[in-house]
């Protein structure tokens, strides 16, 4: 199986600071503000990217007999084998989860008559994590050679977000000081901390105060 192309993954943040040149931020009446301060509002945001590396799936057996019991254990013995193709694939027990195990009565409609119960179907579902990526074509054919007639995915994330996150915070926080340092400065005053912050992804603002008061006379 070719393996499948990776691009890098987007991770995007937005930052705001405050928007009213009043006493108290209508976006955020929680923050206490002195009388004699003024409030600038201003949102920057900044993105950082990285190449996926983990890679996720869902991978089962769905199997159909006269019934219930006879649909289930053929299910259950096509899904040992199944699972020892993932365990010789090498991933590791705590990267495999069952995701679901269902038995369903199959009906056969016919009109002006009750429907009629014509065989059951077991499904055995589990969610797996491919760490390694160069893998992964083959840990799909495995899955397939083995009975595994129900996969969805991949999808490609990356295990460690949070580093990526920080370098995505501390660009946003460095173009929201600036702007508000020209504001400022444009306008007599002076920035002189940050009142709160908050962040949100996927471009929907949420406020970050800076405090700003007079500049000093020359």
């Amino acid at each position: 199986m070719r393996r499948p192309s990776l691009s890098p993954l987007l991770l995007a943040l937005t930052l705001a600071l405050g928007t009213s040149m009043t006493a108290h931020a209508q976006t955020s009446p929680a923050v206490a503000v002195a009388a004699d301060s003024t409030l600038l509002n201003i949102s920057a945001n900044a993105e950082a990217k990285r190449v996926p590396d983990v890679a996720t799936l869902s991978a089962g057996v769905v199997t159909q007999a006269v019934d219930g019991n006879s649909a289930m254990r053929q299910n259950a013995e096509q899904m040992v084998k199944v699972l020892a193709a993932i365990k010789a694939a090498g991933i590791a027990e705590r990267d495999v989860q069952t995701s679901g195990v269902n038995l369903n009565p199959q009906y056969r409609y016919v009109e002006n008559e009750p429907p009629k119960i014509t065989g059951y179907q077991a499904s055995n579902t589990v969610s797996l994590k491919v760490r390694d990526i160069a893998k992964l074509g083959k840990v799909l054919d495995a899955l397939a050679a083995q009975g595994a007639n129900q996969i969805n995915g991949p999808q490609f994330e990356i295990d460690q977000p949070e580093p990526v996150y920080d370098e995505a915070r501390l660009a946003a926080l460095k173009k929201a000081q600036s702007r508000a340092e020209t504001y400022a400065k444009s306008l007599g005053l002076r920035v002189r901390r940050i009142v709160s912050i908050s962040e949100n992804g996927g471009g929907n603002f949420r406020p970050v105060m800076m405090r700003a008061a007079a500049a000093p006379m020359a």
